[in-house]
């Protein structure tokens, strides 16, 4: 059969050279109303055209796509990505798993060196630097080189990855996180390869690769499992999406950025309802948004719960990529090809969405977004209250305003105790005050904690609302050149007015690329902001991930005796419990301005708009509006020091690395020779002498729930990414291995031993299991009745085969696209998850995983149907076989004998979804198909 069944492969001459492509346009000369498809389905359209092969894409799957209705629902299409991007903490087990499929096809006979990417694969190390150390000039190369000591294992795991598989490339440590390099470097809007001509596309594994549509390019995060499928040559396959246009008008107004509109898109759509959806964005008010802003938007796409946020390719597009040093070759070819072949914004109001949300962009206002979610907005007019009612509905604690403090306590402590002023010790006391720190307690009787901390020189006071971290983190605007500059001309105004950084918050700066560092140091505002205490401690997502590094002794000892409820304000995309730092319990997403200002100001419960920030050395009071940068100074600014040769500076010497990383030796080996002492990288066990045939279906007979859980349970929640304590499951793991606790590192750098990650599976500090009354990694053992950590309950359960199940409320699995949530699940013995709803990664992994994700019928529940959680349960209607999204019959018995019965959907998208679970996962249906094509 053609490889092209509706004769559309046609030829383009670009500057004197010849590709092949697949024309759009021929189909809309064929009668087909191309022009009525959002921009993001024709480029899936063009992907399934291109990559026809009647086998595992097929003339069906075009007919979908070539019919796409608004309402569309259950079709299932693949997609097969140009490339793929990876960051360290999932592209470490992905490595991980890639090697470990070599050893099995070498102990089977197979040809092992077989095993490769087969499309470009960039693994950007990024996730690994921690905030040791901050507050200095020597901050930046102190984190480096104990981000090395704990990590070399792995970083020559990696290097030894790039020397040793084709089409694999590694970024070294401290060059840059993934999404920022890619909108900067790696994306290419359209691309060419053997001859053809196509859209740019790719799958990360890490969930704000979205961010990478701001520039034009369809991408998304999927787990490790799924990308180490696509970049072993097989189909993403998921269901047809339905596409939210969303339709932005105006300009934004003076004061608000970015980061304010895109706090305000997150809460709007997920009012709306987007999972599993993609959003393209539409409408006049695109012509105001740079290519930075709108990456700012793409990043969040996870955080508003759909695949994309795209951007067609427009002049805007075109205009970014030259600044960012694309060749003018290149700019040309995005051009010509995406006129061409209908990938050009124009007209969008032609295009049929499924449904649209509109938003006024002149009406957003200073937003902050938290304690504990993403899409929680918060008025920065309104934060004050909003944190007084966060405190006693979230925590039962009464407040005493700061008016009333002040009224009541400030005179006097300004005279009596300094307040926040350095008190001045005499010579003879000077070495003392530096070697002792007290903490003592002053409690009202509102019930409200005050801790005063005297630290060397310096006594102030800690309590609810206080700010402890402050960190400008994260791709998600440090990529934004207008609110970075905008947050350095915030610390230079301040420091004009002679106000400073409270000593008690925790302060970094962790910029996405290099090239933000040379803009604000040619700008001279690098010297503000470290006259701030914002130093440079790496260029990685640091406390976005949840590197924030430790507490200073003294505060984390406050916090900890006195069950202080403290605050982080970071400029990042993520906000989960115990995320950002586990001894912080409020956690608050804003722009880099408004992170400087609120470590100013030392607190959260401050009005910012009305009250003073802080107060000058005359005890005059300071206002935001006065540190408040115009949009002119910024853009004037950015004017001068933004260049094309920052760009072509710093991605030329990108694949280098420092003297350490250069210095690293590496074997020639093909295989990976394990070594069995290694507390970093094993062997992983899924494929190890493999069956060559897969399990045939069984029912789920006499499950226990090892966890019962509520709703808005992350991945995070499920494995998390952290550090860990020696008296946790994997803690105690890794003494008996004879690691000292100060190299435990986190678990996220440990994703490459199963044995660390399966004790750290639901052991986030802050989860909530039904079964038990703590917090913490903690289940009840059903038969016994005996507390224990999850891990110890789940080796109790497969002491007597007893399969596992997990019952879950409403958005099970949102947040990162972490593999380890799924690979822990499974490797726990869990059978099933049944959950009223899921996020699209994480159901994705599960199913990647040979782990069943279930589905209540509309309007059940475990709540619903009286479930406890302590009874047997029975699934039927596997063993009969299995069909997308098949109705299953689920039977509960309690210990008294009585009886719950309820349907339920297997959340098996599709065929392929199917045969993957019967394989026990995707990797072993890849590796299967491999050993039979080697066999023949």
């Amino acid at each position: 059969m053609s490889k092209d069944p509706y004769n559309v492969k046609k030829s383009l001459e670009i500057q004197d050279k010849d590709f092949d492509y697949f024309s759009l346009t021929a189909l809309k000369n064929q009668g087909h109303p191309i022009e009525k498809l959002p921009y993001s389905i024709r480029i899936l359209l063009e992907n399934v055209l291109r990559n026809f092969d009647d086998f595992a894409v097929t003339k069906a799957h075009i007919e979908t796509l070539l019919h796409w209705k608004p309402d569309t629902t259950g079709e299932d299409i693949p997609f097969k990505p140009a490339r793929v991007l990876m960051q360290d903490f999932t592209g470490v087990p992905a490595v991980v798993d890639i090697a470990a499929l070599r050893a099995e096809v070498d102990r089977k006979g197979g040809d092992a060196q077989k095993i490769n990417p087969m499309i470009p694969v960039d693994l950007i190390v990024d996730h690994s630097v921690q905030v040791d150390y901050f507050g200095t000039n020597y901050a930046y190369e102190r984190n480096m080189e104990e981000e090395y000591k704990r990590n070399v294992e792995r970083y020559t795991f990696l290097k030894w990855a790039k020397k040793a598989f084709k089409n694999f490339s590694v970024v070294p440590p401290g060059m840059g996180i993934c999404h920022q390099v890619n909108l900067e470097y790696l994306a290419q809007g359209v691309t060419t390869r053997d001859g053809q001509i196509f859209p740019d596309t790719l799958v990360g594994t890490d969930s704000h690769t979205p961010m990478v549509n701001g520039i034009g390019v369809v991408g998304w995060g999927v787990g490790g499992i799924e990308a180490e499928a696509a970049l072993l040559g097989q189909p993403i396959y998921f269901i047809m999406p339905q596409v939210v246009g969303l339709k932005l008008t105006g300009k934004l107004p003076l004061g608000s950025t970015a980061t304010d509109l895109v706090l305000q898109i997150a809460h709007a759509l997920r009012k709306h309802g987007v999972v599993g959806k993609f959003v393209e964005v539409f409408g006049p008010g695109l012509d105001h948004l740079s290519v930075p802003d709108r990456a700012t938007i793409g990043n969040m796409s996870p955080e508003f719960g759909c695949t994309v946020t795209y951007f067609p390719i427009d002049d805007k597009t075109l205009d970014y990529m030259r600044k960012t040093n694309r060749a003018e070759d290149h700019v040309k070819l995005v051009e010509t090809y995406c006129k061409t072949n209908m990938l050009w914004r124009e007209n969008s109001e032609a295009i049929t969405y499924s449904s649209v949300v509109e938003l006024d962009v002149s009406k957003i206002e200073p937003t902050v977004a938290g304690p504990k979610r993403p899409q929680d907005k918060i008025l920065l007019k309104d934060f004050k209250p909003k944190f007084i009612d966060l405190l006693q509905e979230s925590f039962g604690r009464s407040y005493i305003t700061m008016d009333d403090r002040e009224e009541k306590e400030s005179l006097a402590r300004w005279k009596a105790e300094g307040g926040n002023q350095p008190v001045q010790p005499s010579k003879d006391d000077d070495k003392a005050n530096n070697d002792r720190e007290e903490v003592t307690i002053e409690k009202d009787d509102k019930n409200l904690r005050t801790v005063w901390i005297n630290h060397g020189h310096d006594k102030f006071e800690l309590s609810d609302g206080s700010v402890v971290i402050a960190a400008i983190t994260s791709c998600t605007n440090t990529s934004n050149p207008f609110v970075m500059i905008g947050a350095g001309l915030v610390a230079r105004k301040a420091r004009e007015r002679g106000i400073d950084v409270k000593p008690w918050v925790k302060t970094s700066f962790a910029p996405g690329s290099k090239v933000v560092t040379d803009y604000m140091k040619k700008a001279d505002l690098m010297t503000d902001l470290e006259a701030l205490d914002f130093h440079l401690v790496g260029y990685g997502c640091t406390s976005c991930i949840g590197n924030s590094g430790p507490l200073p002794p003294k505060i984390r000892e406050a916090i900890d005796d006195y069950d202080l409820v403290v605050a982080s304000v970071l400029s990042g995309n993520r906000n989960f419990e115990a995320r950002v730092h586990p001894k912080v319990k409020m956690n608050f997403l804003m722009s880099p301005m408004l992170v400087v200002a609120y470590a100013l100001a030392g607190r959260v419960d401050v009005d910012l708009i009305n009250d003073p920030i802080s107060y000058d050395r005359n005890r005059e009071p300071v206002y935001l509006k006065d540190i408040w940068p115009s949009n002119d100074e910024i853009n004037e600014i950015m004017a001068k020091v933004l260049t094309p040769g920052d760009y072509d500076k710093n991605y030329g010497e990108i694949f280098e690395g420092n003297e350490i990383w250069r210095n690293l030796e590496v074997p020639d080996d093909k295989l990976y020779q394990w070594d069995a002492k290694s507390s970093y990288i094993k062997e992983i066990p899924f494929f190890k002498d493999i069956s060559e045939q897969p399990k045939n279906f069984q029912n789920i007979e006499a499950a226990k729930a090892l966890l019962v859980l509520g709703d808005s349970i992350t991945t995070d929640h499920i494995s998390p990414a952290g550090a860990f304590s020696q008296d946790s499951a994997a803690g105690k793991y890794l003494v008996q291995q004879g690691v000292d606790a100060n190299d435990f590192n986190s678990y996220g750098s440990r994703r490459g031993n199963d044995e660390v990650m399966v004790r750290g599976t639901f052991a986030n500090v802050r989860i909530k299991n039904q079964l038990v009354d703590k917090e913490g990694g903690f289940t009840q053992h059903i038969p016994s009745g005996e507390e224990m950590t999850v891990y110890d309950a789940a080796q109790k359960y497969r002491e007597n085969n007893t399969p596992l199940i997990v019952l879950a409320g409403k958005e099970y699995g949102s947040g990162s696209s972490r593999d380890w949530a799924a690979k822990g699940t499974f490797l726990l013995g869990i059978k099933s998850v049944l959950a009223e709803s899921y996020e699209r990664i994480h159901r994705s992994n599960l199913v990647g995983l040979g782990v069943l994700p279930l589905q209540y019928k509309e309007g059940d529940s475990a709540k619903s149907l009286g479930l406890t959680g302590k009874e047997n349960f029975s699934i039927t209607g596997i063993a009969e076989g299995l069909t997308p999204q098949k109705e299953l019959h689920v039977v509960a018995e309690n210990d008294k004998g009585d009886k719950t019965e309820f349907k339920v959907m297997a959340r098996l998208d599709s065929e392929i979804e199917i045969d993957y679970y019967q394989n026990d996962g995707i990797l072993q249906y890849v590796l299967r198909q491999f050993l039979d094509e080697e066999k023949h």
